[in-house]
């Protein structure tokens, strides 16, 4: 995967700016290259510029274009070459495995009849990662030996290290837990060295974070996540720091503070949106399990929502949203179809089979279920979860199954029973470290004590749930706790205004009309007013600021509203422009692919195969009719939160100057209210609220 070695000549340049990292000025240099820009070693570096530069089409379309050029040249190991990097690059970020598997099958009749070569060792790992996605353990047990035996004995390291990879991640899913953790251990030191090149080590150090994670081994993937945080900076390109970014959002949910792992997953989001196709609903989908938990039901179900449309489960999430909304009956059906129904989208970011995919949906399901008081549910639900807790030795999973213990134990009136698990659970998340969690258990322990006849201990649970929620951010569960000791649950009296103003902030054409104590009046529209009508309609509120981004653009609703898929792609950081020309043409390569992948799927009688295969097509279909999709904005990593933090904030200080002029009043209270950085608000006075007319 390595740069091509080529020591002087019209290249010598853009090798330079290829070791600066400098992609785009790669892209430009190879465009002025004349005849040479069509050679062998300039699409070569052209992939890995595109790619840098994120366009992952452009970065395939290289590879495809080196593919047909050596095949016309009669060099059939370097087009094999080629087309193992197409199948490499679509494997690590489209979750579409047809293209994948098309590629693999072109570069292995080149490879026929040409004995054991370098590019046949790549073959093996992208088959290897093909199978395992894909769920088929078997298949990816066959290639993975192969991979690794050949990448050694060739010297082709990256295979070796997908093999060692994949082979890690296929003895965990066999329940071989210690034994997989040992090999990842050795390749996290392997990784770390600097001895793999850098899209190598960073989509394997991403898979060993994955692998903790699916675990709920939390300290193993903090770790994990730390050292791949650490070699990133300076070395890692393309999709690489979102997805650190995205895995860092996963630690902080757990940890805290809450608007701490909104901002990482929000930057995530913006981060992946130029590689990311099915797989951008994996941040999506974190977004939206942190606002939820940050009391944001409206921007979870925003993400959620945004998840579904890229074909990603929003589940557990969005289920435990319908519970928080007091859609019990709905949760507890949502929830029972995503553990019966799960949706089989391959891809590197979660377990392809088995139990360990099941363990959030079962940990949700039990919670639910014991809102609906359905003990036989709760008591399924817990007895899987122990199930799973014993087959793969995890804390946190062994605190999960301890809870859902516990809500059985007090469904069936077993209080005695109810506390030992109950403090159990309480007792390894705070060892953990996971302040959400504890504050649930303690929720669940402060029933138990109130159906024993123990109002006291009751209070005193409660009282310290209140402070965990609040300290990790999560004010709405941390009121709910407060409401509890005061005996005043669901009976929270609305705000009242009878002593506040009423005030009017209305656009109108190009005029926006304001009205605010004695003066009322008209002013011109300006781009800072669509900011603060934007926070006006949500008081107290947080947005970061490509939401109010969005809003401006006119891709996300003023107002909060529960709005379809395709106007969620608006979301902060979930937005991809709408195609271009040469996006509508990778998109229509991919379909003949997967219709290449659908014929050989029936030719080998393999339903499952074609099952996959048509629900890509279906993806493509859908993404092709609503415009959306590929060819997003060029930028560079990490820097459109901060140009939007910037503008935003001066936006709207330009725009309250400029009405300071007509509107002295009105511009002083929002100068006060209206708080700017990468999260906006507009700040209501409880003794003296404004009722908005927008």
């Amino acid at each position: 995967m390595g740069t091509p070695d080529v020591e002087h000549g019209p290249f010598d340049e853009v090798h330079v700016a290829m070791a600066h990292a400098e992609w785009a000025r790669v892209l430009s240099l190879l465009d002025q290259l004349g005849d040479e820009a069509g050679s062998a070693i300039a699409l070569e570096l052209r992939a890995q510029a595109a790619y840098g530069n994120g366009d992952l089409e452009g970065a395939v379309l290289a590879w495809e274009n080196l593919h047909d050029l050596l095949v016309r040249d009669g060099e059939p190991i370097g087009a094999a070459r080629a087309a193992a990097m197409a199948a490499m690059y679509l494997l690590i970020d489209s979750g579409m495995m047809a293209p994948v598997r098309g590629w693999i099958r072109r570069a292995e009749r080149l490879l026929d009849g040409q004995g054991e070569t370098p590019p046949a060792a790549l073959v093996a790992a992208v088959r290897t990662y093909e199978r395992l996605m894909s769920g088929d353990l078997v298949g990816a047990e066959e290639h993975v030996l192969r991979a690794i035996e050949l990448g050694t004995r060739l010297e082709v390291p990256p295979a070796v290290v997908i093999g060692r990879t994949a082979l890690a991640r296929i003895r965990i899913l066999r329940g071989d837990v210690g034994e997989g953790l040992a090999q990842l251990e050795d390749l996290a030191l392997l990784l770390a060295s600097g001895e793999v090149d850098p899209l190598t080590t960073g989509m394997m150090m991403c898979e060993l974070v994955c692998a903790a994670q699916g675990l709920a081994l939390h300290d193993r993937a903090r770790e994990w996540t730390n050292l791949m945080d650490t070699w990133r900076q300076g070395v890692a390109f393309g999709g690489i720091h979102g997805r650190c970014r995205v895995h860092r959002a996963e630690l902080l949910r757990l940890s805290g503070p809450c608007s701490a792992a909104e901002e990482e997953a929000l930057g995530a989001c913006d981060d992946l949106r130029p590689w990311m196709r099915r797989e951008f609903g994996w941040p999506l989908a974190e977004l939206g399990n942190i606002r939820l938990r940050k009391g944001d039901l409206a921007g979870a179900q925003e993400a959620f929502l945004a998840a579904h449309h890229h074909a990603w489960s929003p589940h557990p999430g969005l289920a435990l949203l319908r519970l928080a909304q007091g859609n019990v009956d709905e949760a507890l059906s949502e929830i029972a179809d995503a553990i019966e129904n799960p949706i089989d989208m391959p891809s590197k970011e979660r377990h392809p089979i088995g139990q360990l995919r099941l363990a959030p949906l079962l940990d949700a399901q039990a919670e639910i279920a014991f809102v609906a008081s359905d003990l036989p549910t709760v008591e399924a639900a817990a007895s899987s979860l122990r199930s799973i807790a014993d087959r793969f030795p995890s804390r946190a999973l062994d605190a999960s199954a301890a809870l859902a213990e516990a809500r059985a134990s007090l469904l069936r009136g077993d209080t005695k029973s109810a506390i030992t698990a109950c403090t159990t659970a309480i007792v390894t998340w705070a060892d953990i470290g996971a302040p959400y969690e504890m504050a649930i258990a303690r929720l669940v322990l402060a029933e138990v004590y109130e159906r024993a006849g123990n109002p006291d201990r009751a209070r005193i649970e409660l009282l310290a749930a209140a402070v965990s929620f609040r300290s990790y951010g999560a004010t709405r569960m941390a009121d709910l706790a407060d409401e509890r000791v005061s005996g005043r649950v669901g009976d929270r009296p609305p705000q009242s205004t009878a002593l506040g103003h009423v005030g009017t902030f209305r656009c109108e054409g190009d005029l926006r009309h304001v009205a605010f104590g004695s003066i009322d009046g008209a002013v011109r529209d300006l781009k800072g007013f669509r900011y603060i009508e934007r926070l006006l309609a949500d008081p107290d509120r947080e947005f970061h600021v490509l939401d109010l981004v969005a809003v401006e653009q006119g891709t996300l609703p003023t107002r909060s509203a529960a709005v379809g898929p395709v106007e969620m792609e608006g979301i902060a950081g979930a937005g991809i422009p709408l195609l271009d020309a040469t996006a509508k043409a990778a998109y229509r390569r991919r379909l003949a692919e997967v219709d290449d992948d659908i014929d050989d799927a029936a030719r080998m009688n393999d339903p499952v195969r074609r099952a996959l295969a048509e629900s890509e097509r279906g993806f493509l279909l859908a993404e092709l009719a609503s415009a959306v999709g590929l060819g997003g904005r060029l930028r560079s990593v990490g820097s459109d939160s901060e140009r939007a933090r910037m503008a935003v904030a001066r936006a709207i200080r330009y725009s309250l100057d400029q009405l300071r002029r007509q509107h002295p009043a009105l511009s002083a209270h929002l100068h006060r209210a209206v708080h700017t950085g990468t999260y906006c608000r507009y700040v209501a006075d409880p003794l003296n609220p404004v009722t908005w007319s927008l």
